[in-house]
């Protein structure tokens, strides 16, 4: 009933021109993330070089641009603030 009303009130020419577009702006909010399997070392160094080169930035964003787990990102991140590599803002 209600795409019936947007159609007769000029918002879409049809019910397919309807589907199509809610199909575009579901797809524009669904992100795939995704994670590189490497080791602990490894993505300790890169967490550590991720924040030196942009300075303040958020585990989820690190996590992302590394294309590292988040629960990981998180317990690195946590563990150079202990040891003193990464200061809180």
């Amino acid at each position: 009933m209600q795409i019936r009303e947007l159609i007769e009130a000029g918002a879409f020419i049809n019910e397919s021109d309807f589907v199509r577009d809610a199909i575009r702006h579901r797809l524009t909010e669904i992100k795939v993330v995704k994670c590189r399997d490497i080791d602990y070392d490894t993505a300790r160094k890169e967490i550590t070089g991720y924040f030196k080169r942009h300075g303040e930035a958020f585990p989820d964003e690190a996590a992302e641009d590394l294309e590292l787990d988040f629960d990981l990102v998180m317990r690195i991140t946590e563990e150079l603030r202990k040891d003193g590599t990464l200061e809180e803002a």
